[in-house]
């Protein structure tokens, strides 16, 4: 009995204690939610500023110089001299075709030459001695002339055979397929056995010249006429750098560590794609641009000494196009829509919704929804101009919100 009386008293304490420590939460439990907790997000603030325009065009590359070998005479193909894909010297030879037929119509040539050297030699004697006999008058003037008149045809007729050995020869020669320029050669497109034919100019290959590179690259010309029409109103200076320097812009992002130049822009409009074609050449010592590589061109086209930038990251984009932003005002986000303009080497210049003085969220996207309270905090992302503290490109690409989510309900990052 005492022992049940021990244990019911102690039953009866534990379930006081835990009444008391439920109730002590209970009441800690309002008092956190009236707080209204704010969340800490990163901050810049957006000055007007010099920024360097640029546009990033579509381009395709092409190769400096690019040979088709082509075969030259009719033949048979005796061998392959060169291996697929390797690098190629000027003159150095890939093919040679058999050169039988061709060796022996050379020497009939040949032969035919030295014939009609004969019977020049022979006609010249005869025209010398007749020119003697004239004189003495121990032949007509008719024999005379004619037998002038032979000697300058066989003359003519040593030209000729002449002229047929140097054919002849160049035929010879033609049945050993070299190499045109300096360059990288692709695959050989006959094989050992095969008939090339100089009537349908057979293609035997391909040999692309890459330690340089062209890029072809089109732009609408509306962006043109905007850009023209802003210079003449003093918006945009044009770039002072007169080299007209360019960069492409790989798959994935990566930027190509050498840099190109302009060579010149179009001047006349395709009418049925209502572009401009533009042309920059770029090093390729490692030959990563290859003929055909779809890439994007990014060129400086002025400056615009007044312009409101934002970094990259703190746009937010939807499915429609629409872009948005973030801004603290009276300590809370408030979401604005914007219209962007062209980029900068700072980030993007905000043609409307933003103002000079404008505090902008650059991160700390994840828990922030319009009208909530946030602590604002400089963003440490980087050094910049654009907004007086932060820096565009100050974090990776990965931490953009993700498209095609509204501006209010994106919260990607943090």
């Amino acid at each position: 009995m005492v022992f049940e009386r021990l244990t019911a008293r102690r039953t009866v304490r534990y379930l006081a204690l835990a009444s008391l420590l439920a109730l002590a939460a209970c009441s800690k439990e309002p008092q956190q939610g009236a707080g209204d907790m704010k969340v800490p997000v990163s901050v810049i603030q957006i000055q007007p500023q010099a920024a360097v325009i640029q546009t990033e065009l579509p381009g395709r590359v092409q190769a400096i110089e690019d040979a088709e070998i082509h075969a030259r005479v009719n033949g048979i193909v005796q061998s392959v001299d060169f291996e697929q894909g390797s690098v190629v010297k000027e003159g150095q030879l890939l093919f040679t075709i058999d050169p039988a037929p061709y060796q022996a119509a050379l020497d009939q040539a040949a032969a035919q030459l030295k014939n009609a050297r004969a019977s020049a030699r022979t006609a010249g004697l005869l025209a010398q001695r007749y020119a003697k006999l004239i004189k003495q008058h121990a032949i007509s003037q008719q024999e005379y002339d004619n037998a002038v008149a032979q000697a300058r045809q066989t003359e003519a007729s040593v030209a000729a055979a002449k002229a047929a050995l140097d054919a002849a020869q160049i035929n010879l020669d033609y049945t050993r397929v070299t190499s045109p320029i300096n360059g990288t050669i692709g695959k050989a497109q006959v094989t050992v056995g095969a008939l090339v034919s100089a009537a349908s100019a057979t293609t035997m290959a391909t040999v692309h010249r890459l330690d340089q590179v062209y890029v072809d690259i089109t732009q609408p010309v509306a962006e043109i006429a905007a850009l023209r029409r802003q210079i003449a109103d003093g918006v945009i200076k044009p770039d002072a750098n007169g080299d007209a320097r360019a960069e492409v812009v790989l798959d994935g992002g990566a930027t190509y560590r050498h840099t190109g130049k302009l060579l010149f822009s179009g001047v006349a409009v395709d009418p049925g794609t209502a572009q401009v074609n533009l042309r920059a050449l770029f090093p390729n010592p490692e030959q990563i641009l290859l003929p055909g590589l779809y890439v994007h061109v990014r060129m400086a086209q002025g400056v615009d000494q007044k312009a409101l930038v934002i970094p990259e990251q703190a746009i937010q984009r939807s499915d429609d196009g629409k872009s948005t932003i973030v801004l603290i005002k009276d300590g809370k986000a408030v979401f604005v829509p914007i219209e962007v303009g062209p980029q900068t080497d700072k980030g993007y210049i905000v043609r409307k919704g933003v103002q000079a003085g404008d505090q902008l969220m650059v991160e700390g996207f994840q828990k922030v929804r319009p009208g909530v309270p946030v602590q604002a905090m400089p963003w440490k992302g980087g050094q910049s101009g654009a907004a007086g503290q932060g820096a565009a490109g100050g974090k990776p690409a990965a931490e953009k919100p993700a498209a095609g989510k509204p501006a209010d309900s994106q919260a990607t990052r943090s």
